[in-house]
């Protein structure tokens, strides 16, 4: 099979999606792509990146807004006949068995009962179903409802096999076994599939499933970097060259985009606040400090049981209140950082208001707007509205509750959940005059 062959070609591609306030909210920024027969791609990226909606995009399940999708060389202008998917959540339909899940897209196609069921039986055997054909979906644990998925994919003999982080909704174990049991079957001769794209947020599933992996930056989603995986499979993860290349991502993953404005600078919608909890971002420091001021992030994600991707949202809290910073794979502690994390409550609560106040963008706009209103209140409605114009309505609740959450700690503001107000913290008022003057 010829790596010179492109299945897929993506041209320039953008997507927009109409928010609720009638506002264009862009997904997708001018993103260049070929997938390859004989190759695996992994799109890489954070929650923003767009992964998902690229991966339809692929698929023409939805059109682009500019640019184009070519399936050899046509141009989609509907679901893409070379594809099929597996999701994260099984997609199963509950009242078929696992024979008559598998046959749904051969029977959409119009191929005949007799050749169907040769088909289905074929592809159940290859995913290790057989003996499960009568079975329904409740009575399957979750990877083999998921190995349906596989099946009823592979069956299509799709050029390219689209999977939408499909080991997400699974334990670590039964991941791990499915992820071992795929790649052993696309090195065989005879895998009814020519190259497979998978959307993933976890570094490791990346290196180890991938020969190409894309990194997407956020908001909107574009491509950061295009990183050749040159490692022979079987993948030890205690390799030094594995351990090198996840490193290498985890930094492109958690590095400054350049043209990125400083968090100081920078606008509430060009650095969103990360999904992070002050407990949570405050906890991430300690053990920093505790390691002496350096630590290695999958050392920590490791040692507390997590995926190094669960932490990444602490990471960028810490690092966007200046407390931590990263360099070479490892974390490392600010002096302030320091500070902060060795004050007592007190002390360590105004370090934190100084540092949201400056280095929080959402934080200090609100901050700044009740400083400047008539009684030093406003309804969360208003900072609602104006986030709807950046993000959609579920992120746009997220960044809010986020920032009530840190101006609360740092009694910045406050938030009544009766009246629907943020409030100025009374001792603000001074700080206030001062820098709105």
């Amino acid at each position: 099979m010829s790596r010179t062959e492109v299945l897929v070609s993506v041209e320039h591609v953008g997507k927009s999606f109409t928010g609720a306030e009638g506002d264009e909210l862009r997904v997708l920024d001018d993103i260049t792509l070929d997938l390859r027969a004989g190759e695996i791609v992994a799109l890489l990226g954070r929650s923003g990146s767009g992964k998902s909606t690229l991966l339809r995009t692929i698929a023409g399940l939805i059109g682009p807004t500019t640019g184009s999708v070519r399936y050899r060389g046509a141009e989609l202008n509907g679901a893409n006949p070379g594809t099929a998917m597996v999701f994260q959540t099984f997609a199963l339909m509950p009242w078929l068995t696992v024979q008559d899940n598998v046959e749904l897209g051969l029977a959409a196609q119009g191929v005949p009962p007799a050749q169907r069921r040769e088909r289905a039986l074929k592809a159940i055997d290859m995913i290790g179903l057989d003996g499960f054909e009568s079975a329904y979906p409740k009575e399957l644990s979750g990877g083999m409802r998921q190995r349906v998925g596989f099946a009823r994919a592979l069956v299509l003999e799709p050029d390219l096999l689209l999977m939408d982080e499909p080991f997400s909704a699974l334990d670590v174990l039964t991941a791990e076994n499915l992820r071992t049991e795929l790649m052993t079957l696309w090195q065989q001769d005879g895998f009814p599939t020519k190259a497979i794209c998978v959307v993933t947020h976890n570094i490791e599933e990346a290196v180890l499933l991938a020969d190409r992996v894309l990194v997407l930056g956020a908001n909107p989603g574009h491509v950061r970097a295009d990183i050749t995986v040159d490692l022979a499979r079987p993948r030890d993860r205690k390799a030094p060259a594995f351990a090198a290349l996840v490193d290498r991502l985890y930094d492109l993953l958690t590095g400054r985009e350049p043209g990125v404005a400083e968090p100081t600078e920078a606008t509430p919608a060009a650095r969103p606040l990360p999904a992070a909890s002050v407990g949570g971002l405050a906890g991430l420091v300690e053990i920093v400090h505790a390691r002496g001021g350096r630590a290695d992030l999958p050392d920590i994600a490791a040692e507390i049981g997590f995926e190094v991707d669960d932490l990444l949202p602490l990471v960028d809290a810490a690092a966007m209140l200046d407390f931590l910073f990263v360099a070479g794979g490892d974390l490392h502690l600010t002096p302030v950082g320091d500070l902060f994390t060795t004050a007592d409550i007190q002390a360590s609560k105004k370090i934190f208001a100084e540092q949201a106040r400056d280095r929080a963008p959402l934080v200090r706009t609100i901050h700044k707007a009740l400083a400047a209103s008539a009684g030093g209140n406003l309804r969360a409605g208003f900072f609602l509205d104006l986030l709807r114009r950046g993000f959609s309505t579920e992120d746009a609740q997220q960044q809010l509750d986020t920032a009530i959450d840190w101006g609360r700690y740092a009694e910045l503001f406050d938030y009544d959940t009766g009246t629907g107000r943020i409030t100025l913290d009374p001792a603000q008022w001074p700080a206030a005059e001062r820098t709105s003057g």
